[in-house]
C-alpha cells in the first residue's frame, strides 16, 4: 500500500454535491483528481460548481485567478468508471443506495490493482457490509466528508470489522492533506455526527407537524437561542429534505428506535417533491433567480 506522500491522484466516483466538494478540495491540495459519472450532464453541473466554489474564493482574495485555472487544470472528469484504472486512492461518492453502490464495487474490482484503497463517503449506510462486498476488504473504509465539503472541516474515518490498520493510517493521513480535521468512531449508523443530527432534525418536525411553533420561529429559536448556525429547517432545505427523510429511514431499519422513524409531514414532503432549495420548495419557498 503507498504512502501518503507516494500518492499523486484520488479518483472520486460520483459528481453529485459530495462529490465535486471533495474533487475540489483534493485538487486544491495539490492532487491530480478524476471524477467520474454516469452522464456528462453531472459531470458538467460538477464542473461548474466546482468553478462557482472558486471563484468565491478569488473575489474573496483567497487564491488568485490563476490559482484558480491551476486547479481546474487538475481536475477531469469522466462517464468512463475505467478512467479510475489505476489510481491508488478512489473516493466513494455515489447515491445513497446499497445496490447502487455494490454495482459501482464491482467494476472497481474488475479494473483496480492490489494496492488500491477504497474510501467511501456513505452517512448512512455500515462500511463492514459495503467491505463485504469487494475483493479486498481489508483495503475499505468510511472516510464522511460534510456539505459544503471546501467549507466543512471535518471528516469522520470509520474503519470496517475487515479494515486493516494500514488503510486507517492512510485515510487519517488523506484527511489531513486534505486540510481537515479526521476523527475515528466505529461503524454504528449514523456514526458520531448523524447519529445525533438526525433525531434532532426530525424532532423539529415533529414540532412543526404538532403545531408548537412555525418553522421559521423554530428556526429563530435555535439559532438565538441554542447557537446553531442554522436553523433545522433552513439545514434540511440547504442539504436537501429527502436527505434526513432518506437517512431517517435507513437508521429506523437498522435500529428499530421510535426516534430515527420519519414522521408523517416529511414523508408527504419528498413525495410531493419538495425538497427544498433545489426544487424551489422545502420547508420555505424559494423563487426563481
Amino acid at each position: 500500500m503507498m504512502k501518503i506522500d507516494e500518492i499523486r491522484t484520488v479518483g472520486v466516483a460520483g459528481a453529485g454535491s459530495m462529490g465535486a466538494g471533495i474533487a475540489q478540495v483534493a485538487a486544491q491540495s495539490g492532487f491530480q483528481v478524476q471524477v467520474v459519472d454516469v452522464t456528462e450532464a453531472a459531470c458538467d453541473r460538477a464542473r461548474k460548481g466546482i468553478a462557482k466554489g472558486l471563484e468565491k474564493q478569488v473575489s474573496k482574495e483567497k487564491m488568485t485567478a490563476e490559482q484558480m485555472k491551476e486547479v481546474q487544470g487538475r481536475i477531469r472528469f469522466s462517464t468512463d468508471v475505467g478512467s479510475l484504472k489505476g489510481i491508488p486512492f478512489l473516493i466513494e461518492a455515489v447515491f445513497e443506495d446499497i445496490v447502487v453502490k455494490k454495482e459501482l464495487f464491482g467494476k472497481l474490482d474488475a479494473i483496480c490493482g492490489e494496492e488500491t484503497v477504497y474510501a467511501s463517503n456513505t452517512s448512512s449506510l455500515a462500511i463492514t457490509e459495503m467491505a463485504s462486498l469487494v475483493k479486498r476488504p481489508a483495503q475499505f473504509v468510511g472516510m464522511h466528508f460534510f456539505n459544503p465539503v471546501p467549507v466543512m472541516r471535518l471528516v469522520e474515518v470509520i474503519p470496517a470489522m475487515q479494515t486493516g490498520q494500514a488503510t486507517v493510517d492512510l485515510a487519517l493521513a488523506m484527511a489531513q492533506k486534505l486540510g481537515k480535521t479526521a476523527i475515528t468512531c466505529k461503524d454504528t449508523p449514523g456514526f458520531v455526527v448523524n447519529r445525533l443530527l438526525i433525531p434532532y432534525l426530525l424532532d423539529a418536525v415533529r414540532l412543526l407537524e404538532q403545531g408548537v411553533a412555525s418553522s421559521q420561529d423554530i428556526d429563530t429559536a435555535m439559532k438565538l437561542g441554542a447557537g446553531m448556525p442554522m436553523g433545522p429547517f433552513e439545514l434540511m432545505d440547504f442539504t436537501g429534505v429527502e436527505i434526513s427523510y432518506l437517512v431517517g429511514e435507513i437508521f429506523h431499519g437498522y435500529t428499530k428506535e421510535s426516534r430515527f422513524a420519519p414522521p408523517g409531514l416529511i414523508r408527504n414532503m419528498v413525495k410531493a417533491g419538495y425538497l427544498g432549495k433545489k426544487t424551489g420548495k422545502g420547508f420555505y419557498e424559494y423563487p426563481a433567480k
